[in-house]
């Protein structure tokens, strides 16, 4: 198959760098590679916020913003390539022309932002797209899909199946500030809805689950119905 992971950046540096995690989740990405062709994109997390929030205070534009967020997921994309080794690309691919070459040379694509104005989600949904992926994963901090903020809410439900049309209502009164998704943006879950993706929302902490997810055996976590 072709799996398109988007990690976020929380996960890759929650406070500080969490090695011991790149090293399970490259090691994955090694035993997964014999059999699958794999796309990485790392999202920014608290690494951007840290650049983003400052720059924004001295009044700098979104579009400023969002490069500086750019670049902080190319940092990460570039630590976990290096984690990874030989088989992940050196140079985080700027587009998705690069991503494919890299991919058709058997790499294991790890790249990060592309272009101001969209998250890392979106990155991952277009290049699912551009590729023709069987699956793409969205690894967030939390288990799947809830009603509403399960690190607020107690009783917060989670969807163990939601349609593209929910999830895209989910989404549209999200706000678009550099940094600011929540879930994901609206860009990517119109892509997802209009390439009909299959799509499945994880906790990517857990790095076994996410493996049945990719094997289809039975895992926890939200898998997005296109009709």
């Amino acid at each position: 198959m072709k799996v398109v992971i988007s990690i976020g950046g929380s996960i890759l540096v929650p406070d500080e760098i969490d090695i011991d995690y790149m090293r399970e989740l490259a090691e994955l990405t090694n035993k997964l590679a014999e059999e699958h062709q794999i796309c990485i994109i790392t999202g920014g997390g608290r690494t951007a916020r840290k650049y983003i929030e400052p720059a924004r205070r001295f009044g700098a534009s979104e579009i400023f913003c969002d490069l500086i967020g750019i670049t902080a997921t190319r940092l990460n994309a570039r630590l976990l390539a290096a984690v990874i080794g030989e088989r992940a690309n050196l140079e985080p691919p700027k587009d998705f022309i690069a991503a494919l070459k890299a991919m058709n040379f058997g790499k294991i694509v790890v790249m990060g932002g592309t272009h101001p104005g969209h998250s890392t989600d979106a990155v991952s949904a277009l290049l699912a797209e551009y590729i023709n992926a069987d699956l793409l994963i969205n690894a967030t901090d939390v288990d799947g899909i809830y009603d509403r903020d399960p690190q607020k809410h107690r009783d917060a439900r989670m969807y163990k199946k939601l349609s593209v049309e929910q999830l895209v209502d989910m989404v549209k009164s999200y706000p678009l500030g550099a940094g600011e998704y929540e879930l994901i943006d609206i860009l990517a879950a119109k892509i997802i809805q209009r390439s009909k993706i299959r799509t499945i929302f994880l906790n990517g902490r857990d790095l076994k689950n996410m493996r049945n997810a990719i094997e289809g055996k039975k895992f926890i976590g939200t898998a997005i119905e296109n009709a």
